[in-house]
């Protein structure tokens, strides 16, 4: 497992691939990644870099994948576009310049989920147990590329809400309770959909606070999160207080 949801499992009898990732990106955007802009992120420096990637994004066209391995040599994958449904499935066939063996092919399924998009991959119409297996392992690093390129850059911010008093724990009204239960199922549905990655109340002895951990693309997108917490749009009160996270590690 990396440290995206990439994954493959590999079936050597019927010499063939299936690999999946979820992508906090809509299909659209997952979509151009792999049809148009391949050269932009298939590679590494400690492997190999695709430098050029031409297409004719219609059934029966032809694509082809140009690059550079760490080694300096040149390499290329071409072949045929079988089958054409956007965003949601894209079939074509393999064919590296390493390899002597019949075309493959690859069929990548889109579908939308609450964070973005599951992809998943299936390669299959290998001839060679060894080169399936080598594939399996191949597809996670491919998909950890693609779901680096395509995920919106995020910042990661600590943000306190700050209740009307300090007591408000311990003496708060029915009516400010349903504010709370509002406000929790609004962060409840910003963690589902991937934009919060962890929050609960803290119990301070000088007055207790809600705390949470946010993902967002900047400063502005993080004030439109809190300004439409049920909490803050109650007029009750409440306050939001937050600063950026320098790293984070999980």
């Amino acid at each position: 497992m990396s440290k995206t949801s990439a994954r493959s499992i590999i079936d050597v009898t019927k010499r063939s691939v299936l690999a999946r990732v979820e992508i906090a990106a809509p299909p659209e955007r997952v979509w151009k990644a792999i049809t148009e802009e391949v050269a932009s992120w298939w590679g590494s420096d400690e492997l190999y870099r695709t430098t050029k990637h031409v297409v004719d994004l219609r059934p029966g066209g032809t694509y082809r994948s140009e690059g550079v391995g760490a080694d300096g040599k040149p390499f290329h994958v071409s072949g045929n576009v079988v089958e054409l449904e956007p965003p949601s499935k894209y079939v074509v066939t393999w064919q590296p310049s390493w390899s002597d063996e019949p075309p493959s092919t690859v069929t990548y399924a889109l579908e939308p989920i609450a964070i973005g998009t599951r992809l998943t991959v299936s390669h299959t119409g290998f001839t060679n147990a060894a080169t399936c297996e080598s594939h399996g392992d191949g597809w996670i690093r491919v998909l950890d590329w693609l779901a680096g390129f395509a995920q919106p850059r995020v910042k990661h911010y600590m943000c306190r809400l700050l209740p009307p008093r300090p007591s408000f724990m311990v003496d708060m009204t029915a009516g400010e309770r349903a504010v709370m239960k509002a406000h929790s199922e609004y962060w409840r549905g910003k963690l589902a959909e991937g934009s919060v990655v962890a929050f609960g109340p803290v119990a301070d002895p000088t007055g207790g606070y809600g705390l949470g951990l946010v993902a967002a693309a900047d400063e502005a997108a993080l004030r439109a999160f809190e300004a439409n917490d049920p909490a803050i749009k109650s007029g009750l009160g409440f306050r939001y207080d937050h600063a950026p996270m320098l790293t984070l590690v999980s």
